[in-house]
């Protein structure tokens, strides 16, 4: 209130203060949807923010091995048919994300399979990786002998299962061979419970393991050490043939009042980029239609959450022409993906050298290892956001893919194969000579529905100032409607495109050009404010990629020499 003064003296009085500046809304948190470890993964269904590839491990189990898990999507036996969260993850992050949310989703036919445990003498032990007929694991347990009695030494073996010797006689062949085993030994392990070396605290138990392989109870009263050494095989946990895959296990995290759509809270950031890796039109390779709920779904709740979609083809998609190929296919299965300004398409699978090998093939299957592109292309969103910004499209020869050496050999093309599906909205990787794979395309889905939205970077800058402003324009709330908070929105969101502005995120060559801020008695009509309604108008001249650069060449004949 204005100050009265009624005597000589000094006066204080506060004034009220500037409004708030406006802080730039993070556009490079990602969102990783997909089936986690079975037996590691510590909470399902709920999105859990990580900085890097370590936190994936400690919170849902790092990589698995499983062929059920390798073909889960896709009955054509395409390696990496479906991509599994943990590949899709270290992609991220090895391609330039620096946060992601993860849900792991469990399905309830693997649910329902109990643990597998092997009972050695009254002491038992739990599996904590899969056994599935392509990986066994064993417990040997060696007693220490008269030098040391009581005490044993526990070797914990899981790697690929052997053949039957052929020719009779010879040694078994590994079904995988190259693969690697993984051995634990616990020396000098004991049973009483007071002793440092209690099988349970050294092995761990399910309550609190230690072990990668596997948990312990000793059993009560304890069981026994066999006289001389003996070697027990865990029988299968998920064999090849299980068929746990279900859309609805995906579209349920989607959901309204879902943990995940109930972000940004408690100090947890919004995501900006989802990715449902391995998921796909399945009508381009035969399948049932799933991957269509699930991605009719996942675009639905993008545009509620100002997010944006990274989409993959489907695995057996082939850029040649002929059955399953793409470049026809596309036509005419086009109206089967969802049509959207917040997603785009990404083609083709990638080569990626296997996790656990480092070798050329898959692990699970013994052909080359490939991948889903979309992990990898929002690793590239991610991190040109970062250095750029995000309406920098994110493609171009700086935009080359880390951990891959190419694309699948069917998804090689040339500049007139690309011409054909560029103008539907499919984005290509590419390879070119001495350079890593490049992203080489930046449209959306809406291309032929929604020409304003053609570009990614258009799009994302959309998305990124309606963020921004949904962000930082609370104080608004329960102000009174009238000039001086029109006066106040306008000066603090000029201030902040200017800014922007000033980084070049606008075509024009002054910021009267680049952007328009409005509000006032024009956009703010009497019956706005009667129904406590206060319109702000934001314009942005956007900067549009240079797709194609044409180069105009003349010679000059005739010339006078010299």
């Amino acid at each position: 209130m204005p100050v009265s003064p009624t005597y000589p003296g000094i006066y204080i009085q506060e004034a009220p203060g500037a409004p708030p500046p406006i802080v730039a809304a993070q556009t490079n948190v990602g969102c990783i949807i997909g089936y986690t470890h079975p037996l590691k993964t510590l909470a399902f269904n709920t999105p859990v923010l990580i900085s890097g590839f370590p936190d994936y491990q400690r919170m849902f189990g790092g990589f698995l091995r499983s062929v059920a898990f390798a073909t889960a999507l896709d009955s054509t036996d395409v390696p990496g048919a479906f991509g599994d969260v943990a590949t899709a993850v270290n992609q991220f992050f090895l391609n330039g994300g620096t946060q992601t949310y993860v849900v792991g989703l469990i399905n309830d036919a693997v649910q329902a399979l109990a643990p597998v445990t092997v009972d050695a003498n009254g002491i038992v032990f739990t599996a904590r990786e899969i056994t599935d007929g392509l990986f066994t694991m064993t417990v040997s347990i060696r007693p220490s002998g008269s030098t040391a009695p009581g005490l044993a030494d526990i070797v914990i073996t899981y790697g690929p299962a052997a053949q039957a010797a052929s020719p009779p006689g010879s040694p078994p062949v590994s079904v995988l061979p190259g693969a690697a085993t993984v051995v634990e030994t616990y020396r000098r392990v004991s049973l009483d419970p007071t002793s440092r070396q209690f099988i349970e605290s050294v092995i761990g138990t399910a309550a609190s393991p230690v072990s990668a392989l596997v948990t312990v109870a000793a059993g009560s009263p304890p069981g026994s050490f066999p006289a001389s050494a003996q070697t027990w095989v865990f029988p299968n946990y998920l064999p090849g043939s299980t068929q746990f895959f279900a859309p609805g296990d995906f579209t349920a995290v989607m959901e309204e009042n879902s943990d995940l759509d109930k972000l940004p809270n408690a100090g947890n950031p919004p995501f900006n980029i989802l990715v449902i890796p391995g998921v796909s039109n399945t009508e381009l390779t035969g399948g049932d239609g799933g991957g269509n709920m699930i991605l009719a779904t996942a675009v639905s709740f993008c545009e509620a959450k100002l997010a944006f979609l990274v989409m993959d083809p489907p695995a057996g998609a082939t850029a040649s022409g002929t059955p399953p190929g793409f470049t026809d296919a596309i036509a005419d299965t086009l109206p089967l993906l969802p049509v959207s300004k917040n997603a785009a398409l990404y083609f083709p699978y990638l080569l990626s050298p296997d996790p656990f090998t480092g070798g050329m093939n898959s692990i699970v299957t013994g052909k080359p290892n490939t991948i889903p592109p979309a992990a990898t292309v929002a690793g590239i969103y991610a991190a040109t956001d970062l250095a750029r910004g995000v309406w920098k499209a994110p493609a171009g020869f700086q935009a080359t893919t880390s951990n891959t050496s190419g694309v699948v050999p069917g998804g090689r093309m040339t500049d007139i194969g690309q011409g054909l599906l560029n103008p539907i909205g499919v984005n290509c990787l590419r390879d070119f000579p001495n350079l890593p794979t490049v992203v080489f395309g930046a449209r959306t889905l809406a291309v032929n529905n929604d020409p304003q939205w053609t570009y990614v970077s258009v799009r994302r800058m959309a998305l990124f100032l309606e963020m921004t402003l949904l962000n930082n324009l609370k104080w608004v709330i329960f102000e009174p409607n009238a000039e001086p908070l029109w006066n106040a929105v306008t000066s603090t969101i000029n201030a902040f495109m200017v800014g922007l502005f000033k980084q070049g995120a606008f075509a024009g060559t002054t910021p009267s050009d680049a952007f328009r801020v409005q509000c006032d008695s024009q956009t703010t009509t009497p019956a706005d404010v009667d129904l406590g309604v206060v319109n702000i108008l934001i314009g942005f001249a956007p900067l549009k990629p240079a797709e194609f650069v044409i180069v105009t060449i003349s010679q000059l004949a005739g010339q006078a020499q010299t």
